[in-house]
Parts: structure tokens; sequence; C-alpha cells
């Protein structure tokens, strides 16, 4: 099951939440350094020997001080234009992130709108391919019960929840 919401992605009771975040897994804006300032310490502590992530790659640590039990880390592409492998990392980021919920026994996982912040990937593009790829993997596997694609704005919650529309509406 697929469901769009607005809110804050750190106060989620899920198994896992996605951290879209920067290579070095250190911390930075937006999602990435909320779920650092809320996780507490320890996140940057075991980030620190995971050695960064490649973009379009995922990670796991511990979700600490978060409700949820894990973070999967995630590196999004920056946004250039769309002739740089742009749509396809993206969808390498739904798709390792959930590969590694279902090696992990992950039940339900919350995503954020990965890229669509500071990385200028276009919200409406972005959401396209986020439904798309989680709708692939859940079609062939059925150990992961929920993703919550979740919005920071309404504009985002918007593209987002048509995004799932048209895909159901397409079979």
């Amino acid at each position: 099951m697929i469901r769009v919401m607005q809110g804050d992605i750190t106060k989620l009771e899920v198994d896992a939440i996605v951290n879209a975040a920067n290579e070095s897994l250190l911390g930075g804006g937006g999602v990435d350094g909320a779920i650092h300032r809320a996780a507490g310490p320890e996140l940057l502590a075991e980030c620190r020997k995971l050695n960064g992530c490649d973009t379009g790659d995922a990670k796991i640590t511990r979700g600490y001080n978060l409700p949820a039990k894990w973070v999967i880390h995630t590196v999004g592409p920056v946004w250039q234009g769309g002739n740089y492998n742009e749509d396809e990392l993206l969808a390498s980021c739904y798709r390792r992130s959930l590969e590694i919920a279902q090696e992990y026994e992950i039940k339900a996982v919350a995503f954020p709108a990965i890229s669509t912040g500071v990385y200028r990937f276009p919200v409406e593009r972005a959401a396209k391919i986020a439904v798309s790829e989680v709708r692939r993997f859940l079609a062939s596997d059925d150990s992961i019960a929920e993703v919550i694609l979740v919005c920071f704005s309404q504009d985002s919650y918007n593209c987002y929840l048509d995004a799932v529309k048209q895909s159901a509406e397409n079979g």
C-alpha cells in the first residue's frame, strides 16, 4: 500500500524513515538536518563509520531518538536539467532504499520527497518516478506492507497525491 501525507517525517512511528542525505551522510539542511537533530548525536557517530554514500545508493543506521527504529540514508541527484542521468539516479534511490528495507524485514517505511528541496529536482517529475518505483517494487515483493510518501509542503503533497492517483488509474 502506498499512502501520501503531509507532515514531519521525524515524528512518524514506522519501522524506518528514509533520509534524503548528502554524500557525506554527516547531516545537512532540510530533511537531512531535521532527522539528525531529532535522532541525536549517536546518529552522526554511526554515520561517520559508513564512509559516505554514492548518489543513487542507500545505507542504513539505527534511528536512536526517533520513533522509527531505522534510518535509511539515500543520496538523491542534484537536478542539472535532466541530461545527467538524474531520473535513473532518483529511481535508484527508491529501489535501493526498498531493497534495504526488505533485507531488514521492515514492514512500514516513510520516504521524503527526495531531491526536490535544495537539489531542485522538479517535484512533479520526482513524484512520478517515486510512485513508479515504489509500485514496481511492491508488485514483485509483498514483504513491505506500507510505503508512506511524506511531503513537507502543500505543493509537494498535491504532486505526490496526483502521481499516486494517476498511477492507480493507469493500472
